[in-house]
Formats: structure tokens, C-alpha cells, sequence
């Protein structure tokens, strides 16, 4: 069985699609948590690895955050581009991987709003989180050119599954405590991806490499996701408010700060239809993602 190496392992993305990578490889964790097989801080320190493995899933990243000092802008290079070039310092020295999978992300791209934007969109992302992605993104295309490595760039689009983070876990935990509202209708369509389809992709990445956007195929509303998760959780449909209502309490929430249910920022994702196109990954790597609506995890 081949040895993988998973950096972030044990965090959301790796309690959902460790199920599956476990069955398809000999998995080692590498991160700052307990639970990490190799506890390392890639955004200081260059992990000491004691073995070659053949594949990489470097997931280990800073997100969902968004920063208020120069230290917590500063946060986002250290973790997602400083972190990168740390661990390919690490893989040199035990041999680099036949394959390296890299998890950016859709803000690489810049895009408040738009609808099935491609890969060929240009990178224009601003804030310090798509800045060190693409930092991250540029210097793994340079290393693994250099090193005959296999390297496959991730765009997730929103992630849903089990204790997701972001807007979506912030939907369950408003859902669940009843106080989850969605504005205008709901009507506003945002591209998700179940986090598990990260591993069923992978066994074609690693022999093809690429840059690929991965998200749902079918593009879900707010509404309809919300109404799944209410659902699930045995708990009634959520009710639909005005937008001016939903502005009004979002001018209230800026002042509360960001523990607040809504402010301003978190608003203007909650309304602005954003979705991406997966036909790249779906032709090229014979890849269907799951229905969301069928198999969001609560």
C-alpha cells in the first residue's frame, strides 16, 4: 500500500475523508493538533519526516478568519505560503513524493459574485488569505517542475460535511438553535462541495495532475441547503426575512463585532450568488461529485 502524507490531517477536512484515504493509502498526519502522527508547526519549523512517502495531500492551511492587525494578516503567509515551502524542505530530505496534492482555494480567483467561472480566470484575489494561496500555488508549481514531482492544485469551492466551518457551519448551528434566517428567499446560489469528494478524486490526480475547480454539480440556493439541514436536524423550515431587515441587522451586528450572527461582511456573502465550473475536473478526470442536498452531513 502506498504511503501518504496529510498535512492538516486531523482537522475538518481530514475527519471527512479520512474514512476513505484509509482504505486507498497508508496515511500519516502531520500538523500541530494531539491527534497528529507528526507534530510539527510548518509555519516555523521544518517538520522532521522519518520515511519517503509517495504521495502528499498538503491541506494544513490558515482560513476563515478575517484580520484586524498586521500579526493575523501576517498569520495567513506564515501558515499557507511559509508552511508550504517548510514541508517540500522536509520532503527533500527523505525523497521527494511521485505525487504532491495541494488544497487552495476559489478566493485565488477574486470573485465577490459570478457564475461558473472557470480555471482560466485570472488570479486576482486581494485579501491575505487568496495572497498566500497564490504565493503557495506559484512556488509548489516552480518545486515541482524542478523536482519531476506530479502536482495537483485543489480550488474547493464552500465545503460542507461534518462540523464544517464558515458560513455553512455557521447555517447548522442556526439552524439547530432556531434562529437561522434566510434573506430575500434564500435565492442566492453558492458552489459547495461535499469535503469527502476530496478523496475520491484523488486517485486520478495523482497519476494526471492539473489545477481544477471542485464543487457540487448541481448548484444549490441558500434556501435549499438550509431547508436540507433543517431536515436532518428535525427542525422546522426556515423562515425568509426582507433584505432592508437583514441590512438593518447587520449594521447592528458591526458594531457588536464579529460574534455576531450577522454584520455587514457576512451579509453581502449571504446575497451575492457566486458558483464556479467543475466541467474540467469532471472531463479530464472522469470525476462526478455528490449531490449535496442528498448527502449534507449535520
Amino acid at each position: 500500500m502506498e504511503k501518504l502524507l496529510f498535512t492538516g490531517g486531523t482537522g475538518f477536512l481530514g475527519k471527512n475523508v479520512r474514512p476513505i484515504l484509509d482504505i486507498l493509502y497508508e496515511v500519516t498526519t502531520c500538523g500541530i493538533t494531539q491527534d497528529d502522527m507528526i507534530k510539527a508547526n510548518l509555519a516555523k519549523e521544518i517538520p522532521v519526516l522519518n520515511q519517503h512517502y509517495d504521495v502528499v495531500l498538503h491541506a494544513c492551511g490558515k482560513a476563515h478568519v478575517v484580520p484586524k492587525t498586521e500579526a493575523e494578516r501576517q498569520a495567513f503567509f506564515d501558515v499557507n505560503y511559509q508552511g508550504t515551502v517548510n514541508l517540500c524542505s522536509a520532503l527533500e530530505k527523505v525523497g521527494v513524493p511521485k505525487a504532491i496534492v495541494f488544497i487552495s482555494t476559489v478566493a485565488v480567483y477574486g470573485c465577490d459574485f459570478g457564475k461558473l467561472i472557470t480555471e482560466e480566470h485570472p488570479l486576482l484575489g486581494t485579501s491575505p488569505y487568496a495572497k498566500s494561496k497564490i504565493m503557495a500555488e506559484e512556488y509548489l508549481t516552480e518545486w515541482s517542475k524542478k523536482n519531476n514531482v506530479v502536482l495537483s492544485i485543489l480550488r474547493p469551492s464552500l465545503l460542507a460535511g461534518k462540523d464544517a466551518p464558515g458560513n455553512l457551519g455557521a447555517m447548522v448551528n442556526g439552524v439547530r438553535k432556531g434562529f437561522y434566517m434566510n434573506i430575500a428567499g434564500g435565492k442566492v446560489v453558492k458552489s459547495i462541495l461535499m469535503a469527502q469528494d476530496i478523496a475520491n478524486i484523488i486517485p486520478s490526480l495523482v497519476k494526471k495532475g492539473g489545477i481544477y475547480n471542485v464543487c457540487d454539480t448541481f448548484q444549490p440556493t441558500f434556501g435549499q441547503i438550509s431547508e436540507s439541514v433543517a431536515k436532518q436536524l428535525g427542525k422546522h423550515k426556515p423562515i425568509s426575512i426582507p433584505y432592508w431587515v437583514a441590512w438593518c441587522m447587520a449594521k447592528v451586528g458591526d458594531l457588536l463585532g464579529n460574534k455576531s450572527p450577522i454584520n455587514s461582511y457576512k451579509l453581502e456573502k449571504m446575497t451575492k450568488s457566486l458558483t464556479f465550473s467543475n466541467e474540467k475536473a469532471r472531463l479530464e478526470l472522469d470525476w462526478e461529485p455528490m449531490d449535496v442536498l442528498t448527502h449534507y452531513i449535520v
